[in-house]
């Protein structure tokens, strides 16, 4: 099997990029800017297919890698990710060992403060507990994904209309189409501290997206999973804005999702 990262940038030039990822496999570099261009670049005996586009939006970002993906394993990427050495040989271990999976989700130890998951043990991952993994510890079966042609929202995610969550849909699409999803305690990489693209702070547009996503998300169960996240997270979220007044704010994206 072969591996290929699909890494989503804005403003970057391929071997720097490379460099300061400590990339070692091949990948796609779609970089978000001013201009367009391709370029193709030999880095550590890997070829890496870099795209500069001026349009905006995480979610369209990595359509544009996915839809040119050509790995048999592919993994995606934000270029704050530095990896670890043989992460590309744990990821196909990983595969090798797991024959039933078509995805699998690695750790990726986040900066202080953005933690939103960490796994110890292998397991399976459902419809209820998938909004919980960011895109970039996501690697999948390439066929498998684009043979239930999924792809990304173009809705929510940094430069979308709505401010976070493309990652979550992505991984519940796949579900609702059959594959099969685990969770595994083999950690690939680090993210590097940055400011975030879409996070400022758990002000009313933070709870109203969040209100929009569930809505998506759940469907019916959209009130119960919402006010299941506040109790959860009350104590970090909950300081500027009460509960209550956070959760009426949620519903009133919910009434906004509604499909």
């Amino acid at each position: 099997m072969t591996l290929q990262l699909l890494v989503a940038a804005v403003n970057k030039e391929p071997l720097e990029l490379a460099q300061e990822m400590q990339l070692d496999s091949a990948a796609i570099v779609v970089s978000q800017g001013e201009h367009y261009a391709y370029e193709e670049i030999s880095y550590k005996g890997h070829k890496i297919r870099y795209f500069a586009t001026a349009e905006r939006g995480v979610g369209l970002n990595r359509n544009t890698s996915l839809m040119r993906a050509e790995g048999d394993i592919i993994l995606f990427a934000d270029e704050d990710i530095v990896y670890r050495e043989g992460y590309r040989e744990a990821v196909l271990q990983e595969f090798n060992m797991h024959p039933e999976a078509d995805i699998l989700l690695f750790n990726v130890k986040a900066v202080s403060g953005r933690e939103t998951y960490h796994t110890e043990s292998f397991g399976r991952v459902r419809w209820y507990n998938c909004g919980r993994y960011p895109t970039y510890s996501l690697a999948a079966r390439r066929e498998k994904i684009h043979k239930n042609n999924i792809t990304f929202s173009l809705l929510f995610g940094g430069g979308a209309k709505y401010s976070n969550g493309e990652d979550s849909l992505f991984i519940r699409d796949c579900l609702k189409k059959g594959l099969k999803i685990y969770k595994v305690p083999v950690t690939i990489g680090e993210e590097k501290e940055r400011p975030s693209t879409w996070f400022q702070g758990y002000n009313e547009k933070f709870f109203f997206d969040r209100g929009v996503l569930y809505s998506h998300l759940y469907g019916k169960l959209n009130r119960i999973m919402g006010l299941r996240f506040l109790l959860v997270h009350k104590k970090v979220m909950c300081n500027e804005i009460p509960l209550k007044k956070a959760y009426r704010i949620m519903v009133q994206g919910m009434k906004e999702g509604r499909c």
